[in-house]
């Protein structure tokens, strides 16, 4: 088994980092680069940032706190929210970020996707995808912050997205986002067997179960949370203590 990844998800709004549930209820939580730093140093894998009302917003990412965090952490971290050109690549890129995650921009125009991965390579690239359960028992993948559907099947979509040169896909469950009932595990797995790049698992973290669950049962590549970081629910050292406890390979 190959070393899973624990990655804390800042979704950032106004300079802030915020945190809901179902994609609502927003409440404040801390400064960007000092919780970075934070779990930088406490020994998460890598981080992802998301400008989160940045697409619905119709606004370009913020780009003022990316260079600060860069400035302050050690481990990689992905920045996404209002990416819809190569220009925001490069500029993200050039502030610090080692990865850019598309998701709205990326279902109105795929060829990004191409553009960005024959430019910068596939590993800079990460398609987000939003997805909720449907009434035919299959996934929806969802844009602008999970706002609004579309007519994409979230396997099909992650598939596509490969083809078109996405290094990593993160699946993020909006039925179990804030949840803490645990990662959706139907879903992931179905994404894990579609695709052969590494696929981050996001929504649902409850407890360390879930967690150990997500790597073995879906065999997702990271495991990507907020709230029980956010909220010191869960501490990341104590987290892959047990993960590797329950057999699961990490980094300590």
């Amino acid at each position: 088994m190959l070393t899973k990844r624990i990655i804390p998800c800042l979704d950032v709004r106004n300079g802030r980092v915020v945190k809901g549930k179902k994609f609502k209820d927003i409440v404040d939580v801390d400064d960007p680069a000092t919780l970075g730093k934070f779990y930088s140093d406490s020994g998460a894998d890598e981080l992802v940032f998301y400008d989160i009302t940045a697409s619905n917003e119709e606004r370009k990412t913020s780009l003022e706190f990316v260079k600060r965090v860069a400035e302050e952490i050690n481990i990689p971290f992905c920045v996404g929210g209002g990416v819809s050109t190569i220009d925001d690549f490069t500029n993200i890129l050039l502030k610090g970020a080692d990865k850019v995650s598309v998701n709205s921009s990326a279902v109105k125009n795929p060829q990004l996707i191409r553009e960005a991965s024959e430019k910068f390579g596939a590993q800079c690239v990460v398609l987000s995808m939003d997805a909720k359960k449907n009434d035919e028992g299959s996934w929806s993948v969802y844009v602008k912050g999970g706002r609004e559907k579309t007519d994409l099947d979230a396997i099909d979509w992650a598939k596509k997205g490969v083809e078109l040169g996405a290094g990593e896909i993160v699946v993020n469950s909006i039925d179990e986002d804030g949840m803490k009932n645990g990662y959706d595990i139907e879903l992931l797995s179905k994404i894990t067997s579609a695709v052969n790049v590494p696929v981050i698992a996001s929504g649902g973290a409850g407890n360390m179960d879930d967690f150990v669950k997500a790597a073995k049962e879906a065999d997702a590549d990271g495991i990507l949370a907020a709230s029980v970081f956010h909220f010191g629910e869960i501490k990341i050292k104590d987290l892959k203590e047990y993960m590797k406890k329950q057999g699961v390979e990490v980094r300590i």
